[in-house]
């Protein structure tokens, strides 16, 4: 078994805490993602996985072992970090080799798992480069026959993509998980990019400020989001979150004429939550003044106000419209997300 389980996990530095009380498991053979903005503890949760650092409190476990305290050598665990860190002066072959040769395992199997790993990762007709001679992406892919090489149930990953260009950013996300799939690893990966969480992982981990604001899979974490920050983060564009009044009709979007999304009065705050592409534009709608027009060819990003809030709406194809038009929009119930504006937790209707 390669599952990993965090209980209760905190670390300090003097009076600083950069995680504050983590519990999670990651089920053997799934891809995890540690997903956050910076400093909110996803790369120092990684560290504590792989033993560079030792927890302030709290227990690890991957399969049956505490590995709280063990080295990171005693772990079975393979890591790749954000930079390459590729001897310049070895070629593709003596760099993937590297760590076996370390950890002095038997020669006669060397030539047979390199030529497996080299041919998983297309890296066959390269052994004989160096690093420099060699393109990023191809690069990455040296980083990572050096990890899977060692033959290790569990991978660890430190945004490795982020100094990748666009294309070759997404052409590595794939190749990366139908390794991760192919090889049956557990693998927790690191990064901020909410793209790369949604497209690679079975679990997202979403982290603010050391502590875990959701632990869901990524279709839950789009369509049942936790909080005020969970909405915003997943998405692209981010959910609008729009605060919310009193009338005697029931609560509108602040200083709209309504309709009112909710029939019924409150003396608590509350906010309305859509996400862009879930809005319409209408013949019999919510009155709203265009303010900006994004054209990127498949889909238009539209930016309207609607009495004291603005809003994006995300429309296929072009559209004709100019700023300070006016236009109606509509959306699903369905659709509709409600938060407590105190709190920035998800409200449920009764």
């Amino acid at each position: 078994m390669a599952s990993i389980s965090l209980k209760g996990i905190t670390k300090s530095w003097g009076d600083a805490q950069a995680v504050k009380g983590i519990d999670f498991e990651v089920k053997s053979g799934d891809f995890a993602v540690l997903l956050g903005p910076s400093g909110c503890g996803k790369s120092t949760t990684l560290r504590l996985i792989a033993g560079l650092d030792t927890p302030t409190s709290g227990t690890i476990h991957i399969g049956e072992r505490d590995v709280t305290f063990l080295p990171p050598a005693q772990r079975k665990i393979a890591m790749v970090f954000q930079s390459y860190a590729l001897f310049p002066h070895l070629n593709v072959r003596d760099n993937i080799l590297f760590g076996v040769r370390v950890r002095k395992e038997p020669k006669e199997h060397f030539e047979s798992r390199l030529k497996r790993v080299a041919d998983i990762l297309g890296l066959s007709h390269l052994l004989d480069r160096r690093p420099g001679q060699l393109s990023g992406g191809q690069q990455q892919r040296v980083a990572l026959g050096r990890a899977i090489i060692a033959d290790s149930p569990v991978c660890l990953m430190d945004e490795p993509l982020s100094n990748l260009d666009a294309q070759l950013r997404q052409e590595m996300r794939r190749e990366i998980r139908a390794l991760q799939q192919q090889l049956n690893m557990t693998m927790i990966y690191v990064t901020h990019d909410q793209t790369e969480a949604m497209s690679m992982a079975d679990q997202v981990i979403l982290l603010r400020d050391g502590k875990i604001e959701q632990n869901a899979a990524p279709a839950e974490l789009y369509a049942q989001p936790a909080s005020v920050f969970a909405a915003r983060f997943i998405g692209t564009p981010p959910m609008n979150i729009l605060s919310l009044e009193n009338t005697p009709a029931g609560l509108v979007i602040e200083g709209s004429q309504g309709p009112a999304v909710l029939p019924h009065n409150s003396d608590e705050a509350w906010q309305l939550g859509i996400r862009p592409e879930h809005i319409t534009l209408t013949d019999k709608g919510v009155a709203a003044v265009v303010e900006n027009i994004e054209y990127f060819g498949a889909d238009t990003i539209v930016g309207a106000r609607i009495g004291n809030a603005s809003l994006l709406v995300r429309a296929p194809g072009q559209l004709t419209l100019k700023v300070n038009d006016l236009i109606q929009l509509g959306w699903d119930s369905n659709h509709q997300y409600f938060f407590d504006k105190k709190t920035g937790l998800r409200r449920q209707l009764a």
